[in-house]
């Protein structure tokens, strides 16, 4: 598995399983990637837990921040994220660093 931390708060469409629809606030914590399988970790505001979230049942997504939908490429869009948001941590700790 390979692990980006992902950082935002996005409303998502969501199935499990069994294919019962949810829509669920989360403030995502980290991406997880691996054989098979991406998976979205964060805070699921409707209990104030720490959920994961099976990336390939997520029909949609809104960006709080930006209001921006995302109902096609879920999974690309979550991985370029994540790397876009770790090349920015990045930059910034090396213009801190100097």
């Amino acid at each position: 598995w390979r692990v980006f931390p992902l950082e935002g708060v996005l409303k998502i469409g969501y199935h499990d399983v069994a294919g019962n629809p949810s829509r669920r606030w989360v403030i995502a914590r980290e991406l997880k990637v691996g054989p098979g399988k991406t998976l979205l970790g964060g805070i699921d505001l409707a209990d104030d837990g720490y959920r994961g979230f099976r990336a390939d049942r997520i029909d949609w997504i809104v960006d709080a921040e930006t209001g921006q939908v995302i109902d096609r490429n879920i999974i690309d869009w979550l991985i370029r994220r994540a790397q876009t948001q770790d090349k920015e941590r990045r930059r910034a700790a090396r213009v801190n660093a100097a």
